[in-house]
């Protein structure tokens, strides 16, 4: 890894794209040092610290910490997370939806373009439920024109981080809207870590906890290493052929199904969907204590039930992913469009059926061992007594977002390579 980060680093297209990237990132961190004007800090604080400790903290992270501050930045990616399950999940019951993604880039586009006007939305209701809500009594004594004006620029802010986002993707490292949520959870750390040091120099917690939990946060990273580079090869036989004189054919070659095919995405989109209670309970003015967010929170069965639900999500979403990336009724197509066929299966349907039963195997394992990774590290924290606001869910993130760049960057140095080897 650090090899091919060594040599991507003389290549001034990818150190280029490097920096691109790094000066994206630092304006988002920038943007959320940045208040909202006609705001007393005083009373912020205030606000925020009767909400500190409830499911409101994890957004807090994802916007890196944008949501106590109430920055430019304060409502992040989320409203464009969310927006993007609500495209995805239209797009299985939409038939209009399910051609577009059958149109190639130009389809892509355009449900691009739907998902932007869901944002927006989404934003609305958002930057309402944190003016209105989680800081109503904070902001009790500004004008209408004021909070308007909060609010549009908070909602301005968000679509300002969306096209950061898939402007990273496109000009930059990596995805994007991942970067953004792995600059929120790194700018979490220094809190935690702070959070450890109090709790220790009160004598609430003892110095084992803190180790063992250390200890697991390394074999997580390590787990997720190995789960993100594990795969199944299917072996593929392509039958021999006689085009004049010459013979083609007969080379055998594998399809790598992945363990985990949907990255960290299904983690960061069950996180969105579970903050959801947290966000309409705000709208209400409830401040992240509603009903709901009290149960998961303050009680036994509350928490495992989060827990159950937390995994069932991720679960859903592993799947979904699965669906959307490995495509086995085009990948057979194209075998037996190719000759090529899966020893002891035959061409066709009994391929495609082959395939899905395989990659649905491999997804349940995948899916499984993210949900676990999870769950073990808030489970951890309750048993330890440490306080742990990134959580598993985070730890998992931080690590696939760099694993996925890497991936993306020895991609592009293989594809130097070619070009080099053509141009001789």
């Amino acid at each position: 890894m650090l090899e091919t980060i060594k040599k991507a680093s003389k290549e001034p297209e990818i150190r280029g794209k490097f920096w691109f990237t790094m000066l994206m990132l630092l304006i988002y961190r920038f943007g959320n040092n940045i208040p909202l004007p006609f705001i007393d800090q005083n009373a912020l604080k205030d606000a925020y610290s009767s909400v500190e400790g409830t499911l409101v903290d994890y957004l807090n992270m994802l916007t890196g910490g944008g949501l106590s501050t109430l920055s430019v930045f304060a409502l992040g990616v989320q409203p464009y997370i969310t927006s993007s399950i609500v495209m995805q999940l239209l797009t299985v019951v939409i038939p209009r939806l399910e051609e577009l993604t059958r149109e190639g880039e130009q389809g892509r586009k355009q449900i691009q373009k739907y998902t932007r006007y869901v944002t927006i939305v989404l934003a609305i209701f958002q930057a309402i439920a944190v003016t209105n809500g989680l800081y109503g009594a904070a902001l009790s004594n500004a004008t209408t024109f004021q909070k308007i004006a909060m609010n549009v620029i908070l909602i301005g802010g968000t679509m300002f981080v969306t096209w950061m986002g898939e402007t990273i993707t496109e000009k930059g490292l990596g995805n994007g809207t991942s970067l953004l949520i792995f600059m929120g959870i790194i700018a979490s750390f220094p809190k935690t870590l702070k959070k450890w040091t109090s709790q220790v120099h009160y004598g609430l917690v003892g110095y084992l906890p803190i180790i063992i939990m250390a200890i697991l946060v390394v074999l997580i990273v390590i787990a997720v290493v190995l789960i993100s580079e594990g795969e199944r090869k299917i072996p593929i036989q392509y039958a021999k052929r006689v085009v004049g004189r010459k013979m083609y054919g007969g080379q055998s070659t594998h399809i790598p199904v992945k363990v985990n095919m949907g990255g960290v995405m299904p983690i960061v989109f069950a996180s969105a969907v579970l903050a959801i209670p947290s966000t309409i309970s705000l709208f209400f003015g409830k401040g992240g204590k509603s009903g709901i967010t009290n149960f998961f929170q303050n009680t036994t069965g509350g928490f495992i039930l989060y827990l159950i639900i937390q995994s069932a999500l991720i679960l859903i979403f592993a799947y979904f992913y699965n669906q959307i990336q490995f495509n086995t009724v085009e990948y057979a197509k194209q075998l037996q469009q190719n000759g090529g066929f899966i020893p002891g299966i035959r061409p066709g349907k009994p391929t495609s059926d082959y395939l899905a039963k395989v990659a649905t195997k491999i997804t349940f394992i995948g899916s499984i061992a993210l949900a676990l990774l999870t769950i073990i590290p808030a489970i951890a924290s309750k048993l330890l007594g440490l306080t742990l606001s990134f959580g598993g869910s985070s730890v998992i993130i931080v690590v696939g977002v760099i694993i996925e760049t890497i991936k993306q960057i020895e991609a592009m140095m293989t594809m130097k390579q070619y070009k080099g080897f053509l141009n001789r």
